[in-house]
């Protein structure tokens, strides 16, 4: 399948000059590397150490069930968190949430076709992209394994829409590259206590981030996936650089985002619409994830409501708006000091 608008993603977010490829891309990219950047983006080895922030974060979505699962290694430190929501309770009935040993629990690929990993204290998470060359046309592989649930999963990379990358700067931090995919058909089976609920017929997808990010960093986020329709929206740290529409195969480039909601009531009804005309979508929560973490040289505080979507989109401006319902998907809203 090919995108409508956006080029084809270079082999190298960083060009031979030393400058970032700063745009909005269809495509898969390789290793990123940024000690290669040349000025205004360079920075020195220490405080890289100190910026650098990988993730890798996951979403499977059933008619019954949403499962979030993330690897995130902040460079000095690292963390992970999996957690099963069950729609028709409107709860998270199974999870875990745990820092890492610095350097040795958690390894996120400087690849974003690459294997992430998080083993900690009887946790685990094995995230395997599909190998180069897959005879399989390209299948992911998903493993966690902690003390309230087991999930196995896999998710068929081989007939969907192309992957999103964007590249673009930091303020007060330098440059930051992601790779989302669309929504990709899902298999798998997720065991809590007694109970086995069944993936098949559901929809994967992925983000990856990879980047040289501020001291403190906030941001909105909507994200949800069909296999012929799925967005990320995100307003804050990156500006519009990863708002996208995947529709039928193809990837529209979508304007700044609005999120109008009550940060005192999040599961309240959320309005999210973009500035160019192109989406416009009232969220519906069922339920949310929350944490907040102070370890005085850190802090987080994070919201993420799961629910549905309903509304329309449209590839362009002179197109008919094509309906969304009850789209499954999350919102959040997410501060770090880091």
């Amino acid at each position: 399948m090919t995108s409508l608008s956006l080029p084809a993603a270079p082999a190298n977010v960083i060009a031979a000059d030393g400058q970032p490829c700063m745009g909005r891309y269809a495509g898969q990219t390789g290793t990123i590397d940024w000690s290669t950047l040349a000025p205004p983006y360079a920075r020195g080895t220490l405080w890289r150490r100190f910026h650098h922030k990988r993730w890798q974060y996951v979403a499977l979505s059933t008619p019954r069930l949403l499962c979030g699962i993330a690897i995130v290694d902040v460079g000095w430190t690292n963390t992970a968190f999996a957690y099963v929501f069950d729609r028709q309770l409107g709860k998270q009935i199974a999870g875990f949430s745990q820092d890492g040993i610095p350097g040795l629990s958690a390894r996120v690929s400087d690849r974003p076709d690459g294997p992430s990993r998080f083993h900690c204290f009887g946790n685990r998470i094995d995230y395997q992209p599909p190998l180069a060359g897959a005879e399989d046309g390209g299948k992911y592989q998903l493993s966690v394994q902690c003390e309230q649930f087991e999930l196995e999963a896999e998710f068929d990379a081989g007939q969907a829409a192309p992957l999103f990358l964007a590249v673009g700067p930091i303020v007060h931090g330098s440059v930051h590259a992601t790779q989302k995919s669309p929504g990709m058909p899902l298999t798998g089976e997720v065991r809590a206590g007694d109970e086995r609920y069944e993936l098949d017929g559901g929809v994967a997808s992925f983000d990856y981030s990879n980047g040289l990010l501020a001291r403190n960093t906030e941001w909105r986020w909507a994200s949800a996936h069909g296999l012929d329709i799925g967005f990320n929206l995100q307003a804050g740290y990156f500006g519009k650089q990863e708002n996208v529409l995947w529709l039928d195969g193809q990837l529209h480039a979508l304007g700044h985002v609005r999120f109008e909601y009550d940060l005192a009531a999040p599961l309240a009804p959320w309005h999210i619409y973009t500035d160019d005309g192109l989406l416009d979508l009232q969220f519906m929560p069922e339920g949310a994830r929350r944490e907040n973490k102070n370890l005085l040289v850190a802090a987080t505080r994070y919201i993420q409501p799961i629910g549905s979507f309903s509304g329309w989109v449209k590839p362009d401006c002179n197109a008919a708006p094509r309906p969304v319902e009850h789209l499954v998907g999350v919102t959040e809203e997410h501060f770090s000091r880091w």
